[in-house]
C-alpha cells in the first residue's frame, strides 16, 4: 500500500502537514467532512500545494515529522524549489 506525506495550504496561509494513504479522501474530509483534521475544519478551505509517495506508513511518518520540524520559512522554501522541479521536468 502507498501512503503520502502533503502540505496543505489553509484559508488563513498557514500550513498543514499530514500522512494518510488515500490523498483524494483526505483532501476532501480535510475541506468538507467532519472527519478533517481540527486544525483545518476552522481554516477551509485548504488546498494541496505538495505531496509525495512513501514506500511505507512508516516512512511517512518519519518524513512528515521531519517537515513539521522545519520552520515556515525553510518549508515555504522547500514547496517553491519542489514546484520549480515539476515545471522542469525533474
Amino acid at each position: 500500500m502507498k501512503y503520502y506525506v502533503y502540505i496543505l495550504q489553509c484559508s488563513d496561509s498557514t500550513l498543514y502537514i499530514g500522512t494518510t494513504n488515500n490523498l483524494e479522501k483526505r483532501l476532501s474530509a480535510h475541506n468538507k467532512s467532519k472527519y478533517g483534521a481540527k486544525y483545518t475544519k476552522t481554516r477551509r478551505p485548504v488546498a494541496l500545494v505538495y505531496s509525495e509517495n512513501c514506500k511505507t506508513r512508516g516512512n511517512a511518518l518519519k518524513r512528515e515529522h521531519a517537515l513539521k520540524k522545519l520552520t515556515r520559512k525553510e518549508k515555504l522554501s522547500f514547496i517553491i524549489t519542489r514546484l520549480a522541479l515539476v515545471d522542469k521536468g525533474v
